[in-house]
């Protein structure tokens, strides 16, 4: 989320455009999924600057905003963390796909048939209202799959962005709450660009072979 309609549309490009880079940059079918992140997000991006446009509502644009951060958001991580690792590593990211898989069908059931989601303009932030039961266990199944795939992975900047993700979360709530800024685009286009270090790291140049005369 970001402050306003043009600073989401402008950082939603961006962020988009990294995500494509990263996809071109891919040798290994099972990297595909962390590698589009950065493009989902971008997309997550324009999309809320259309809510923003629209002055918040109910609109599908918001129904938009809330699929992908939310059900398909808990499910793609932990899956794109577990197709990126090698199968001697994929037994301890079991839990948080479970985790994911768990909340993802609960948040789904809850979007399809519960009340319709809103977004409340609040100062430079957007508000989004939606009837979720059991808040707090949903929260920390949300967490486990993403921000706990991305610990429990052995790729070191896929840990560091685990981190980023979690202290990223926790000084977003903060500015939200006060209603003073939204700050979260920052936070996704570092995330990105860490996920295109880690798709160039993936795939080292081949050393150049000398040949004589």
């Amino acid at each position: 989320m970001c402050w306003s309609a043009t600073a989401d549309l402008v950082a939603g490009t961006a962020i988009a455009a990294v995500g494509v880079a990263c996809l071109a940059g891919v040798r290994r079918p099972g990297d595909v999924p962390l590698a589009a992140l950065p493009l989902l997000l971008g997309a997550h991006q324009i999309v809320e600057s259309v809510v923003w446009r629209a002055g918040g509502g109910s609109g599908p644009a918001t129904l938009a905003w809330a699929v992908i951060a939310l059900p398909l958001l808990a499910l793609w991580v932990p899956l794109g963390v577990l197709t990126a690792a090698a199968p001697a590593h994929r037994g301890r990211l079991v839990v948080p796909l479970a985790a994911g898989a768990l909340t993802a069908a609960v948040l789904a059931h809850r979007l399809a048939g519960g009340r319709p989601v809103t977004a409340e303009v609040r100062g430079r932030t957007l508000g989004y209202v939606l009837d979720l039961p059991y808040a707090s266990p949903l929260i920390a199944g949300y967490l486990v799959a993403t921000v706990g795939a991305l610990l429990l992975a052995r790729d070191r900047l896929l840990r560091l962005l685990g981190v980023l993700t979690g202290a990223g979360a926790v000084v977003c709530v903060l500015l939200w709450r006060t209603e003073f800024v939204s700050t979260w685009c920052a936070f996704a286009a570092v995330a990105s660009l860490l996920l295109f270090a880690w798709v160039r790291g993936r795939n080292p140049r081949a050393p150049r072979q000398l040949t004589r005369a």
